[in-house]
């Protein structure tokens, strides 16, 4: 090996241990990243994407497998007029209650980001002085048919499974609405054990917004990959801190290091303030291929351009209840008994035993 080589292998380690030692910070600030848990909830975050009511909510479509396999859904939400879904269900490997919230489908990703640089602060969030958000993210979540199906889903899920942790989680604009959910959860109904992982969320308050959901929803984190546009927007102005949008930590910055063939994919734990200068801010946000890439698991619906379902009734009706509303929504529930989600957890442990 000659000198320059090994010069650049002693480099390459030093940037690995650089990043390791984020990790151990970010552990002291309270908040654990799991890479395992990571790549767990993004493929949660993929599956909410599926159009296909019937495979999704008996979960078999060819996203329902993999790391979620074995996955219950107990509520499956279409806000057909809002273009909005989600769904809550219990994760037996997690033994956890999941909710997944889908990101932008009804126009181009393309418009929507360029409508992101023109969003202003622009409604108060109720009972924090000071705390300003992103009213159309807001509105997603709190003014649509989701969080009524979410919060009785939620409530159903606590009845039949205990305190068991509750996992929320989307991309894009279903990380937004998933942080929103997060607060309303742990705010608003009391709930504990809540935590949070988004995948290329944009930014959705300003300062005072993020000191206090930090407060309420310590365990929450923020993954972001390479040059993903989509979590520089809305922009971020430092010289107008408390006018301007901000993110709140902790962060995960994915991207690549190393040298020719050395190259390796480094998950840096960013510092608690939410604007880490040297994660993904340090380089310029103009990916939308890396928005819609998280772990290696494609983001984003079958055809990112429309707004459309497709259901069989009668195969759904088998496994449980179909609401439709005046306004086309769409609410697919059922229970699973407890006994299901004690078997599962008590087998998996059995088989990690051997």
């Amino acid at each position: 090996m000659d000198g320059r080589t090994l010069l650049k292998g002693v480099m390459f380690m030093c940037l690995i241990a650089s990043s390791a030692g984020r990790e151990l910070k970010a552990k002291d600030q309270g908040t654990i990243y799991n890479h395992t848990l990571a790549t767990i909830l993004v493929e949660y975050a993929a599956t909410v994407y599926v159009s296909d009511l019937t495979e999704l909510f008996t979960w078999t479509c060819p996203r329902c497998n993999d790391l979620t396999k074995g996955f219950q859904i107990l509520e499956l939400i279409v806000d057909v007029k809002q273009c909005l879904q989600a769904f809550v269900g219990v994760a037996p490997d997690l033994n956890a209650i999941v909710i997944a919230f889908r990101g932008t489908q009804g126009a181009s990703i393309q418009n929507w980001i360029e409508d992101l640089y023109w969003k202003q602060l622009d409604i108060k969030y109720p009972g924090m002085e000071d705390a300003m958000v992103h009213h159309g993210f807001y509105s997603a979540y709190h003014n649509t048919t989701l969080r009524p199906g979410v919060v009785s889903a939620v409530k159903r899920a606590k009845e039949l499974y205990g305190d068991i942790p509750i996992m929320v989680t989307g991309h894009s604009m279903g990380g937004a609405m998933a942080a929103f959910c997060g607060l309303d959860l742990t705010v608003n109904y009391g709930l504990r054990n809540v935590s949070v992982m988004t995948f290329g969320q944009p930014r959705i308050g300003n300062t005072a917004f993020v000191s206090y959901y930090s407060k309420w929803v310590p365990n929450t984190i923020r993954v972001t990959h390479e040059h993903d546009i989509v979590p520089h927007l809305p922009p971020y102005y430092h010289y107008f801190h408390q006018k301007t949008y901000h993110h709140f930590p902790t962060e995960v910055w994915l991207h690549n290091l190393g040298f020719g063939l050395l190259v390796l994919t480094v998950e840096k734990v960013c510092d608690n303030s939410g604007e880490d200068p040297s994660c993904s801010r340090s380089v310029a946000g103009n990916s939308i291929n890396d928005h819609l890439t998280y772990y290696g698991v494609r983001l984003g619906g079958e055809d990112p351009g429309l707004c459309k379902i497709v259901m069989d009734r009668g195969l759904v009706a088998a496994y449980g209840k179909v609401d439709v509303d005046v306004d086309g929504t769409v609410i697919l529930s059922r229970d699973i008994p407890a006994s299901v989600l004690r078997m599962n957890v008590e087998s998996n442990e059995e088989r990690r035993s051997i």
